[in-house]
């Protein structure tokens, strides 16, 4: 039991030097806080940055077919980091238009970081 004590501690040593932390250290996100999230009350709102940062779109209807009819960033080509879910109801998220390829769905009064490396072009209530 020692050798393999020392092996895992000789491994989160090499990692840490190596810029890279073990998952079971690694520090998680904090929890997403809605004065974070500059979305007006009932809205879905996407941002191009980390935290609710960077460009925000928002829409007040329960369903969007593209979004890049009315939101900036995307038809740019920048991807979602971050959204807010401010309707009443859970909010599924898709990469492309009229609701193919779902990625993802966010509950009622909550959000947060996305994997960033995505477009959200449609969505609807789930």
């Amino acid at each position: 039991m020692p050798r393999m004590r020392s092996f895992a501690v000789a491994t989160a040593a090499l990692a840490l030097v190596c810029g890279v932390a073990p998952a079971a250290t690694a520090t998680p996100a904090a929890p997403a806080h809605r004065a974070a999230y500059n979305c007006a009350a009932g809205h879905f709102c996407i941002y191009s940055g980390w935290n609710g940062g960077g460009e925000r779109c928002q829409w007040a209807q329960r369903s969007k077919a593209n979004t890049a009819d009315d939101c900036s960033f995307i038809r740019r080509g920048h991807n979602v980091r971050s959204l807010w879910n401010g309707t009443g109801h859970r909010v599924q998220y898709y990469t492309q238009t009229n609701y193919h390829n779902r990625v993802g769905s966010t509950h009622a009064g909550a959000g947060g970081n996305l994997q960033g490396n995505y477009q959200i072009r449609s969505f609807r209530p789930q």
